[in-house]
C-alpha cells in the first residue's frame, strides 16, 4: 500500500471505531440502560457522531481520498481490491457527507434519544398524541436531509438511496405494483380458505423464560456463532447490531402467549448476524465492513426467518428441540402440524409478526405513507387516520389501537425514511439468492433437507457476505446470480408453497 492510502486508512480506522463507540452507546440504551439516563446517553451519542461527522469531512480526508485514487490507480490496482473499493466508498460518502452540516448530525441524534423514549411510552400506553410532536421533528429532518442530499426525480430518491444504492422510488413503484397485482388474487384466494391451516397451537401458555433458553438454540440452528456474538438481549423491536466481525449481537422479543414472535424474530436477527460475522478480515475497521444495502441485509435476515426457519425440512429436523421445551403445549402435535401452523396466511396488524404473503403489503403501506410525509402532503398529526384508511385498502383490517397501527415501529423515532421498502425487496432477493445458490452448489438443497444450513452459510459466504460493502447491489445480486432484482422468483415461491398448502 501506498503511503497516501496508509494515511486514510487510519483515518477511516479512526472514524469507524467512533462509529461503534455510538453503536455501542445506542445498544446499551435500548436494551440494558434505565430510561432516566436516555436523555444524557443521547447527547453524548450526539457528541460523538459531531466529532464523527467533522472528521468525515474535514478538508485532509478530502485530499487523502484523492491522492489515494491517483496513487491506486497509478499502482494498477486491480478495482475489487479492498483498496479500490474503499476509496470508490469513501469518494461517494464524502461527496453526500459534505453536504450535510455537522449542526444537522449532533440536532438529529438527540431528537432520536428523546423521539426514542417517547416513542416507548406512546406504544405501551396507546397515546399517539404523545408522540406526534417528535414524529413532526422527525418528518422536517427527513425532508432536510434529502434538500442536503438532492435528487433529480423524487425528493425521496435521495432517502431510499442511503439504504438501497442504485434504487430509485419509481423503481421500488414498479416492483411493489407487480407484486401487489401477482400476490393480492392469491391472497384473496386464501382468505376463502382459512379453514384449510389451524395456527391455534402457536397461541398457548409459553412460559417466557423457557423460551428463552430455547431461543438460542434455533439462533444456532440458522447458522449464528455465539463466540462472535453474545447472549440475545431483549428489546421492544427486535434488532441486530455489530461492533466488528467478532462482535455481532442480536434482540429479540417474548410473548408469554404466542410462540412466533421469539422464534422468528431470533433467526431473523441471526440473518443480519450471520452477515456481519461473515465480512472479509481485511474489511476489518473500515465502513466496507457491513452488509452492502439493507436490502441485501433483509434477504439474509428474511432469508433465515422464512425460506429456512418456516420451511418443511426445517421442522421435521428440529421440532423434537421446541417439544423438550414445551411438552405438554406441543406434545401431541407433529412436525407438520408446526409447519402448517407457522405458514398461516392471514392479514393481521403486526408488520413483524406477518406472514409471508401479506408481510409485502404492510411495506407498501409505509412506503406509501413515507412519500407522503417527505413530500409535505401528510402531517405527523394525521398519520394514524392515513394509517388506517391504508390498512383497510390493503389488507381489509383496520388496528383497534394505534399501538398496533402507526405507533408499531421504531423507525420514524429517526429519520429513517426510506428504509422500510427494502424490508420486502430483500424477500425478492432472498428467493433470488437461494435459487442460484440451489443451482450453483446441489450439496444446499441435500442439507437444507436435514435441517442443515452449514453449506448455504458456506455459499452466502463466499458470494454475499465476505465482500461487505466492495459492491453496491445490482452488481453484487448480478456476481452471485447472473442477473439483477427479479421479483418473479418470489412469486413462484410464494405460489408454489401456498398454493400447496392451501389445497389451491
Amino acid at each position: 500500500m501506498g503511503n497516501h492510502f496508509q494515511q486514510l486508512l487510519e483515518k477511516v480506522n479512526e472514524i469507524h471505531d467512533l462509529e461503534k463507540v455510538t453503536w455501542l452507546l445506542s445498544w446499551d440504551r435500548e436494551v440494558n440502560a434505565p430510561s432516566a439516563g436516555a436523555a444524557i446517553r443521547s447527547k453524548q451519542i450526539g457528541t460523538v457522531s459531531k466529532l464523527m461527522h467533522e472528521l468525515s469531512v474535514s478538508d485532509e480526508m478530502g485530499e487523502l481520498i484523492e491522492r489515494s485514487a491517483d496513487e491506486l490507480n497509478s499502482a494498477g490496482t486491480d478495482r475489487s481490491s479492498m483498496e479500490q473499493s474503499l476509496v470508490r466508498f469513501l469518494a461517494r460518502d464524502y461527496k453526500e457527507n459534505r453536504r450535510i452540516p455537522t449542526d444537522y448530525v449532533q440536532r438529529v441524534s438527540i431528537a432520536q434519544g428523546k423521539a426514542n423514549e417517547a416513542w416507548k411510552s406512546a406504544r405501551a400506553n396507546n397515546n399517539f398524541a404523545e408522540f406526534a410532536p417528535h414524529l413532526a421533528i422527525s418528518i422536517a429532518h427527513g425532508q432536510e436531509k434529502a434538500e442536503y442530499l438532492g435528487y433529480e426525480d423524487e425528493k425521496y430518491d435521495a432517502l431510499l438511496s442511503q439504504f438501497e444504492r442504485g434504487m430509485k422510488t419509481a423503481d421500488v413503484r414498479r416492483v411493489f405494483d407487480a407484486i401487489r397485482a401477482e400476490t393480492a388474487p392469491l391472497i384473496a384466494a386464501i382468505n376463502e380458505r382459512q379453514d384449510k391451516v389451524d395456527d391455534s397451537i402457536l397461541h398457548q401458555d409459553f412460559p417466557v423464560e423457557i423460551q428463552q433458553t430455547v431461543a438460542p438454540y434455533f439462533a444456532k440452528a440458522v447458522g449464528y456463532n455465539f463466540d462472535h456474538g453474545a447472549e440475545l438481549g431483549t428489546a421492544a423491536h427486535p434488532f441486530a447490531s455489530s461492533f466488528s466481525r467478532y462482535d455481532a449481537r442480536i434482540t429479540t422479543r417474548w410473548y408469554a402467549n404466542f410462540i412466533s414472535p421469539a422464534l422468528f424474530g431470533t433467526m431473523h436477527e441471526t440473518g443480519h448476524a450471520i452477515y456481519e460475522q461473515g465480512t472479509g478480515a481485511e474489511l476489518e475497521r473500515t465502513p466496507l465492513a457491513r452488509g452492502t444495502s439493507m436490502g441485501i441485509h433483509e434477504s439474509q435476515s428474511r432469508m433465515m426467518e422464512n425460506l429456512v426457519g418456516r420451511s418443511r425440512a426445517f421442522w421435521h429436523a428440529h421440532f423434537h428441540k421446541l417439544q423438550e421445551a414445551f411438552p405438554s403445549q406441543l406434545g401431541s402435535s407433529s412436525a407438520e402440524d408446526f409447519y402448517r401452523a407457522i405458514n398461516k396466511v392471514s392479514p393481521s396488524f403486526i408488520r413483524v409478526e406477518a406472514d409471508e404473503l401479506t408481510y409485502n403489503m404492510h411495506i407498501m403501506l409505509r412506503f406509501e405513507l413515507e412519500q407522503a410525509m417527505i413530500n409535505g402532503d401528510l402531517k405527523a398529526e394525521d398519520v394514524p387516520d392515513a394509517w388506517n384508511s391504508k390498512m383497510e385498502e390493503l389488507l381489509g383490517i383496520i388496528p383497534p389501537t394505534d399501538s398496533q397501527g402507526c405507533l408499531q415501529d421504531i423507525h420514524w423515532t429517526r429519520p429513517s425514511y426510506g428504509y422500510f421498502p427494502t424490508y420486502a425487496l430483500g424477500n425478492f432477493y432472498s428467493v433470488q439468492l437461494l435459487d442460484a445458490a440451489k443451482e450453483q452448489d446441489p450439496s444446499i438443497e441435500a442439507g437444507l433437507a436435514k435441517g442443515d444450513t452449514a453449506p448455504l452459510k458456506a455459499w452466502l459466504g463466499k458470494n454475499i457476505h465476505e465482500h461487505g460493502k466492495k459492491f453496491d447491489p445490482p452488481e453484487l445480486v448480478t456476481m452471485a446470480t447472473g442477473r439483477p432484482l427479479d421479483h418473479e422468483p418470489f412469486v413462484r415461491y410464494a405460489k408454489a408453497k401456498f398454493g400447496e398448502l392451501y389445497e389451491l
